[in-house]
């Protein structure tokens, strides 16, 4: 008798055990909650904010610290009387630079003089005949008569542009002479253009027919600044003094 009772109370309990078993939902993996996902979509859009203004803040404040920086070393290297000041025991701010200025005046005023040109004329003698010194002082003062006011100095002439170093390019350089070509054929009437090919110190010289330089409405100050920007103060037309606006050639309508 025990032992039925025993087996029928096993046949009750597996249904059971079985229904139990299949009513309890399978072990489901961690899911991650939907606000936690919102929170990372958040923090992406505040990083991408945050880096866009402050690549626009270094934008803004790098060419104001490089002019306060330049403009700090120019005062600083200008000021060559404060030593002289403070030995003297003279303490005012702002008066040596005040000087350096009044003496650069000074000397510009005397230097366009007779005497002025006699005396620059006699240390330029002596500066050419050092063998490293001469260079130097030639290359500083080529590109230091190109920015000066006076026209009749040997500088740069006008701002040219030429067709290199193919046809469809062209290139930034500055008439520096004009030659007359002899020949069979007749006289041919060239322009020396120069074009800088590192900055403004070094370059290429150009023989070109007139007729093929082309001059923009540009200065003097304003080639020297588009070189020493690498083209970036380049403006958005240019237009030539004797013909139409520069475009590139075309076959069609298409572009060469």
């Amino acid at each position: 008798m025990g032992t039925r009772e025993r087996e029928r109370d096993r046949e009750l309990l597996i249904p059971v055990a079985n229904v139990e078993t299949k009513s309890s939902p399978p072990p489901s993996p961690t899911t991650v909650p939907r606000h936690s996902s919102g929170k990372e979509a958040f923090a992406k859009v505040i990083r991408s904010w945050a880096s866009k203004k402050f690549m626009s803040g270094c934008v803004i404040l790098f060419p104001i610290a490089v002019t306060f920086y330049i403009t700090r070393g120019f005062i600083h290297f200008m000021d060559v009387f404060s030593p002289i000041y403070d030995h003297l025991g003279v303490n005012v701010i702002g008066l040596g630079f005040i000087t350096s200025i009044t003496f650069i005046f000074l000397v510009g005023i005397f230097m366009s003089s007779w005497l002025g040109a006699s005396v620059l004329g006699l240390g330029e003698w002596f500066i050419k005949k050092m063998p490293l010194i001469s260079y130097i002082y030639s290359a500083s003062k080529q590109i230091s008569a190109a920015i000066s006011p006076d026209q009749n100095s040997n500088a740069f002439k006008e701002v040219a542009i030429v067709r290199h170093p193919r046809i469809g390019e062209y290139a930034f350089g500055f008439i520096t002479s004009s030659v007359i070509l002899r020949k069979g054929m007749g006289d041919e009437e060239l322009c020396c253009v120069y074009v800088p090919s590192n900055h403004l110190y070094l370059g290429d010289i150009f023989l070109i027919n007139s007729k093929d330089v082309m001059r923009p409405n540009l200065s003097v100050r304003e080639g020297i600044e588009i070189v020493i920007s690498g083209g970036t103060s380049v403006p958005q037309v240019l237009m030539v003094l004797d013909g139409p606006s520069i475009t590139p050639p075309t076959i069609g309508n298409f572009h060469v």
